[in-house]
C-alpha cells in the first residue's frame, strides 16, 4: 500500500485522536464538543481559515495551495448515533444513550490526518475546503450546508468528495462505482383514529388494530404488484403500535416504515400508493386515517469523471488488487447526496475489515485503515491539483 510516509507516521495521533472522539459522542446538530475539539486540531496545524457554526456546530476549514487553481471539498461527517455501546473497549463511549455506532469518529479523524499533511506540505495548487459536518444520521446536516448556509458557493467549492467506513470489505479495500451508489430515503407515520371500548364486545368498537394490519398487508403490494420485478424499491413496515391492555380495544394505532428508491419515478409511485392504500382502508374499516410522509434524503449519485479520478487515486494508495470500481448499488442512504446535486464529486466505501455492521452496538472503526483514509484525501487534492499544473 502507498500510505503516505508522513501520514504513516500521525498513525498514533490519529488512532488517540479518533479513540478521543469515540469516547465523547454528540448527537444531531449538537456536536459543539466534537467541533472545539477539530478547531483545535486545526488551528494546531496552520489552516488559513476556520469558520465555526455552520449548521449550528459545523465547521469549514480553508487550506491554501501554491498559486490559482481550482477548490476541493473534502467532507467527514461528525455526529453519533442515540444507542447504548456494547464493544467492551477500554475507549468505548462515556455517554449513556450514545454511541459511534457509524464510523463518524474516523471519518472525522480521517479528515484531519489529510488536514495536517496538506497544511505542512502545500504541494497543490488553489484550495482545500474541509467539511465537518453534523447530523448526518438525523435531520440532514448535509442538506442545511447545502441549501441553507451555501458552503458551495460561499467557499467557491467545485467537487466534494466523501469517504465512509465499510465493515463488509477487508480492510485498505476501497470500493465505490459510478452513477447511483445509496437510495432515497423517505418515511412515514401512520395515525389510525377508531372508537375503543371493551374487547368483549367489539361490535360497540372501530378496531383501528385491523386498520393497521390490513395497512401493512397492502404496503406489500406496491413492490410486488406496482413496480417491475427489476426495479429498487423497498417499503418496509418497521412499528405498529396500539392498545395497553389485554382486554381493550384501543381508540388509535399508529403505523410507521420506511421507502427506499433511486428512481424519481418510483419515489413518486411509492408515496401515491400509500395514499391511495390509505383511503381505501380507511373507507372500508370505517376508520380515519392521518399521514404524515417525510422525505428524506435524495439518492446518492456519483459523477463519472469524478468517481474516475477517485479510483486511479484510490489504486495508487491501497493498490490496484484492492480497488472495486464495480460497487453494487445499496438500499442505505446519506445526506451526502445533498453535496453530490450541489457539485460534482464521488462517494467512497473503505473497508475496515468484516466485523459487526454500522448501527450495531459492537460496531468500533478500525483505526488501522486511518492512515490510508487519510492518503486518499491528501492524494486526491494532489492529483486533481498539480502545481502548475490543470
Amino acid at each position: 500500500m502507498a500510505v503516505i510516509n508522513r501520514i504513516a507516521g500521525y498513525a498514533d495521533d490519529l488512532t488517540a485522536w479518533r479513540r478521543h472522539l469515540h469516547m465523547h459522542p454528540e448527537l444531531a446538530l449538537d456536536c459543539h464538543e466534537t467541533a472545539g475539539f477539530v478547531v483545535e486540531k486545526l488551528s494546531s496545524f496552520g489552516v488559513d481559515e476556520i469558520h465555526e457554526g455552520i449548521a449550528t456546530s459545523g465547521v469549514v476549514a480553508i487550506i491554501d495551495g501554491q498559486g490559482d487553481g481550482p477548490c476541493t471539498g473534502l467532507r467527514a461527517d461528525m455526529d453519533a448515533l442515540p444507542m447504548d455501546e456494547e464493544t467492551g473497549v477500554e475507549y468505548a463511549s462515556r455517554v449513556p444513550g450514545r454511541m459511534h455506532a457509524c464510523g463518524h469518529d474516523g471519518h472525522t479523524t480521517m479528515l484531519l490526518g489529510a488536514a495536517r499533511y496538506l497544511a505542512e506540505t502545500r504541494n497543490f495548487a488553489g484550495r482545500v475546503a474541509l467539511i465537518f459536518q453534523p447530523a448526518e444520521e438525523i435531520i440532514g446536516g448535509g442538506r442545511i450546508m447545502v441549501q441553507d448556509e451555501q458552503i458551495m458557493d460561499r467557499f467557491d467549492i467545485d467537487e466534494v468528495y466523501g469517504l465512509h467506513t465499510f465493515p463488509f470489505a477487508q480492510a485498505g479495500t476501497i470500493s465505490t462505482a459510478p452513477g447511483p451508489l445509496l437510495a432515497a430515503v423517505d418515511d412515514y407515520i401512520i395515525t389510525i383514529k377508531g372508537k375503543g371500548g371493551h374487547a368483549a364486545y367489539p361490535e360497540e368498537c372501530v378496531d383501528p388494530l385491523i386498520a393497521a394490519t390490513a395497512l401493512h398487508q397492502a404496503f406489500q403490494t406496491i413492490v410486488s404488484r406496482n413496480a417491475k420485478p427489476l426495479d429498487s424499491i423497498v417499503v418496509s413496515v418497521t412499528q405498529i403500535h396500539g392498545g395497553s391492555a389485554l382486554n381493550v380495544i384501543p381508540d388509535k394505532a399508529t403505523v410507521a416504515g420506511t421507502v427506499r428508491t433511486y428512481a424519481p419515478e418510483l419515489r413518486a409511485l411509492a408515496e401515491k400508493r400509500i395514499r391511495e392504500i390509505i383511503d381505501g382502508v380507511a373507507l372500508t374499516h370505517g376508520v380515519a386515517i392521518e399521514l404524515e410522509f417525510l422525505r428524506g434524503y435524495p439518492p446518492t449519485v456519483n459523477h463519472p469523471d469524478q468517481t474516475a479520478l477517485a479510483v486511479q487515486v484510490a489504486r495508487e494508495v491501497a493498490g490496484a488488487g484492492n480497488v472495486n470500481d464495480a460497487l453494487e448499488p445499496e438500499m442505505g442512504a446519506e445526506d451526502f447526496s445533498y453535496m453530490l446535486e450541489a457539485r460534482p464529486g464521488a462517494f467512497l466505501m473503505l473497508g475496515q475489515g468484516i466485523g459487526p455492521s454500522c448501527h450495531h452496538p459492537a460496531f468500533d472503526f478500525n483505526d488501522e485503515v486511518a492512515p490510508i483514509g487519510a492518503s486518499f484525501f491528501a492524494r486526491l487534492v494532489e492529483t486533481r491539483q498539480p502545481i502548475g499544473g490543470m
